[in-house]
């Protein structure tokens, strides 16, 4: 690889790690925020979830603008408005100021995400370089989410605004070395027929909707008619956008797209996969910081254990992918997943970090197995013009699981807790609502198992050229 294209994947490798880190990171300072500003529980709960609203309701249109205005200025110019924000929230002293910048935070990483996967995806020619390219990105993705946890502890202990900005120098740092580096791909682009405005709005607002749809799940009890609402509006919305693409000389979405087996297949598991890791992060959080009194440093200590796909995602995988192929690679990192979860079940109050330890490395391996290689199925084969769409397909699938997964686990432990406050029962609600991550891997291996089958058919199918 020329040292230029290393340089590329480095800059671009930077800012995924900065997405994943910036969301791990508040994850942590939240009881801070909350105590220094005097927040309320449903503020505090705002503040996160308007995060998940921008980067759900924007991605696909974020994915579809890197195709039509050009991957390299989407991703500079969000990359900028995320700097900006992101410095808007470290100098927050309400909570209003902190929605606001959190939504528009969101918003950025919802275009500049889809724009750094299409920028590798259209900058290295598709096999093995590329997906060595991939591998290497999605590792850092996922080690950013497990290494914030740690190091928004110890930005924490300084004050909770260094989470804010420590971003804004990260993102000061790549802003500088992207624009001299990265060029815009000379891929081909769709011809100019007008912006599909309308569908545009219909998906940004299904999107927007069904987001927080799932996001009102976590109190099911809260106002369900607004729940209710919300789902019904999102999905008559993205039966209007479906309609609308439809009838468009030039559809934001090329409902054709959906036709891929492989795609769908591979978006469905990278649902199921955030919503696995991102329920139970939370369920641990809650056990070692609640029921055992650990600290958010060593709870992050705990959890770094799970970032082992830093190291594997780029040097173990790419040669079982070699060697056995996609399909293969991701059906073992997921059973690895479910495993994890399945140890932890019997999960009790006197246990110590080495009974721990095998789930914590058992999910490092599912993430290096499955993270990367389902991004490369899923932007496989896809026209060089449409490969903004294929990232924003499935990063809004990585944010939409991630969503579900943390609202699923949220109302199962309430509804399994109910008015008892003992220990006791607080460990059963979580084994309870750890059902829930084990349930939605077993499904993503289900669907990996179907993929799998349906490939060998078809490659038997095939007739031998003489």
């Amino acid at each position: 690889m020329p040292a230029r294209s290393w340089g590329v994947l480095a800059v671009l490798c930077g800012a995924i790690f900065l997405e994943g880190i910036d969301v791990a990171m508040l994850n942590v300072a939240l009881p801070s925020i909350r105590a220094d500003l005097g927040l309320s529980t449903g503020m505090l709960s705002g503040v996160v979830s308007a995060y998940v609203l921008g980067y759900g309701g924007f991605m696909l249109l974020g994915g579809r603008a890197a195709d039509l205005l050009g991957r390299r200025r989407m991703f500079l110019l969000w990359l900028g408005v995320f700097l900006v924000f992101s410095g808007l929230g470290g100098f927050a002293d309400e909570g209003w100021v902190l929605l606001i910048a959190r939504f528009v935070t969101g918003v950025a990483a919802a275009f500049m995400t889809p724009a750094g996967l299409s920028l590798i995806t259209t900058t290295f020619p598709e096999g093995r370089l590329r997906n060595r390219a991939l591998l290497i990105y999605a590792g850092t993705a996922a080690g950013g989410f497990a290494l914030g946890l740690v190091i928004g502890g110890l930005l924490t202990a300084f004050g909770w605004r260094w989470v804010f900005f420590a971003p804004v120098l990260m993102s000061a740092v790549i802003l500088a070395i992207a624009i001299p580096l990265i060029k815009e791909p000379a891929a081909e682009r769709p011809p100019a027929t007008g912006f599909d405005l309308a569908g545009a709005a219909t998906i940004t607002g299904a999107m927007m909707l069904l987001v927080y749809g799932v996001v009102r799940l976590e109190q099911p009890a809260d106002g369900w008619p607004l729940t209710v609402a919300a789902f019904a509006g999102g999905l008559a919305l993205l039966a209007a956008f479906a309609a609308v693409e439809r009838r468009s000389d030039g559809p934001l979405v090329r409902l054709g797209i959906l036709r891929s087996g492989s795609l769908v297949r591979a978006n469905l598991m990278a649902a199921l996969l955030t919503a696995s890791f991102f329920g139970f992060q939370f369920l641990i959080t809650l056990y070692l910081q609640e029921l055992r009194g650990w600290s958010t440093i060593q709870t992050g200590l705990a959890l770094l254990a799970a970032a082992t796909d830093v190291v594997l995602a780029p040097t173990l995988t790419p040669w079982l992918v070699n060697r056995y192929g996609n399909a293969k690679v991701v059906l073992g990192g997921l059973l690895s997943g479910l495993l994890a979860y399945a140890l932890f079940l019997g999960v009790g109050l006197d246990w110590t970090y080495a009974a721990m330890l095998p789930s914590m490395l058992l999910i490092g391996l599912m993430f290096a197995f499955v993270y990367g290689p389902l991004t490369i199925v899923a932007t496989d084969g896809i026209a060089e013009h449409e490969q903004g769409l294929a990232g924003g397909l499935i990063n809004s699938s990585f944010q939409f699981g991630a969503a579900l997964g943390l609202s699923a686990v949220t109302a199962i432990n309430v509804a399994a807790l109910g008015t008892d406050p003992t220990p006791q029962a607080s460990l059963t609600a979580l084994r309870t609502a750890l059902l829930a991550p084990v349930t939605a891997t077993l499904l993503a291996a289900i669907i990996a198992t179907i993929g799998l089958r349906t490939r060998t058919r078809t490659r038997d199918r095939v007739p031998v050229k003489a």
